[in-house]
């Protein structure tokens, strides 16, 4: 297969990242997998799209750190019609573009709807994904699983709200996500309320949010393929995420700590619950934030941690991914029949 990896910009990919990660394991099961940033498409005279894309010449790689080397090596990059692909995964993520470059969000989607309709699987389904830069996505998941929530910018709204969760909720931009812009009010803190709302509204609306106290226990990442959990030889792909200090934001970009954790009957449950919107949505691969018996956050662009994961239990879980990406190009080549890009992208 030839996978195109779509990442915020090359030059600052990480070798922690998970997409990093994939891609140098697609290379490693002899596919050829390409980095394009979402600034570098070109939608061509001729009514072709075209991307300058990298590749890492080497095959055997064992160091992640000398395989982003290699790819972001300038003399690798070529320019290549996007039709050559046979998947490509959108990652780039929203929150490091908000503020340096708000027109990579909508302009990777706008893309990822164009290479669907060339014929190439992409997932996560592009369509959603734009519906999903907006948290107000996160309120079409059943309420069963979801913490009590105002959607407001009105100031005396938000204050009654936060006085009928008792005082203490979590306020944070409907725009965003990486744990940026994310406060904790309790009545303590009272006083600051006023400038917490203006600060945030000053670039949208709030999302106010009831607390949860088993946050003090950080949350449960979560990751899940084809609308269910993701496993290998019985091991989840999913680990507790601890703030560090007294910073609320578990998130490991704002200095979480992963451990180990025992996924429970009423964490899959809630994959269940969760699973049908998944699934309609072509949301091949997401990370679920759990915290106690709520759904926090659903991760439908570039959930992290899968080298946590292959820390933690010994399994390689990127391999996972790329077989099941092998799968569906086997269903598509073979199956009678016509598939819409979301239905592969979860079937």
């Amino acid at each position: 297969m030839k996978i195109g990896f779509v990442v915020n910009d090359i030059a600052t990919e990480q070798a922690v990242y998970t997409t990093t990660r994939l891609a140098m394991t697609a290379t490693q099961q002899g596919h050829e997998a390409f980095l394009i940033g979402v600034g570098d498409f070109a939608y061509m005279p001729d009514g072709n799209l075209a991307a300058r894309a990298s590749a890492a010449a080497g095959k055997s790689y064992r160091s992640l750190e000398r395989y982003l080397s290699d790819v972001q090596k300038p003399e690798v990059q070529r320019l290549m019609e996007m039709e050559e692909f046979d998947v490509v995964m959108l990652r780039s993520d929203p929150a490091d573009d908000a503020e340096s470059a708000p027109w990579a969000n909508s302009a990777g989607t706008a893309f990822g709807h164009l290479i669907a309709k060339a014929g190439v699987l992409v997932v996560n389904q592009p369509t959603s994904l734009a519906n999903a830069l907006s948290k107000a996505y996160f309120q079409h998941f059943p309420e069963i699983v979801r913490p009590r929530t105002l959607i407001s910018r009105d100031a005396d709204m938000i204050k009654e709200f936060v006085d009928e969760l008792g005082g203490r909720a979590v306020l944070k931009p409907l725009q965003g996500s990486g744990g940026s812009g994310v406060f904790l009010v309790s009545e303590d803190e009272s006083p600051n309320l006023n400038q917490i709302i203006e600060a945030i509204a000053r670039d949208g609306y709030v999302v106010t949010q009831e607390y949860l106290p088993e946050a003090k226990n950080g949350d449960v990442r979560m990751f899940v393929m084809n609308g269910r959990p993701l496993q290998v030889k019985g091991k989840y792909a999913a680990f507790r995420r601890r703030s560090s200090g007294s910073d609320m934001r578990s998130n490991m970009s704002a200095g979480g700590k992963a451990e180990a954790v025992e996924v429970t009957d009423a964490m899959l449950e809630m994959v269940e619950v969760v699973r049908p919107k998944l699934v309609a949505d072509g949301m091949f691969l997401v990370g679920l934030d759990i915290v106690g018996d709520k759904l926090m956050e659903v991760n439908v662009f570039s959930p992290g941690g899968l080298g946590s994961c292959e820390e933690l239990y010994g399994e390689n879980f990127a391999a996972a991914i790329i077989q099941d990406l092998e799968r569906k190009m086997f269903i598509r080549r073979h199956a009678t029949g016509d598939f819409t890009n979301a239905s592969l992208a979860t079937l």
